[in-house]
């Protein structure tokens, strides 16, 4: 696998909660979770399952950090 992403982070699923439409699966990254909102089609192609081995791929322009 090639991406042009540099924030490519190895994990394991600890949840996948399907809706309608889309699947929310959490990665546990060393002790934090990502959890990234996916198509149902996408997690089924994937062959995501809870335990199993996922990367979370991060490429964004813009990091909103907020505070109180």
């Amino acid at each position: 696998m090639k991406l042009s992403a540099r924030n490519v982070l190895p994990g394991r699923i600890v949840e996948i909660v399907t809706g309608a439409v889309t699947s929310h699966v959490r990665i546990d990254v060393g002790g934090s979770v990502v959890t990234s909102a996916i198509t149902n089609a996408a997690v089924e192609e994937l062959g995501l399952t809870v335990g199993g081995e996922a990367y979370a791929v991060i490429k964004a322009s813009d990091v909103m950090i907020g505070t109180d």
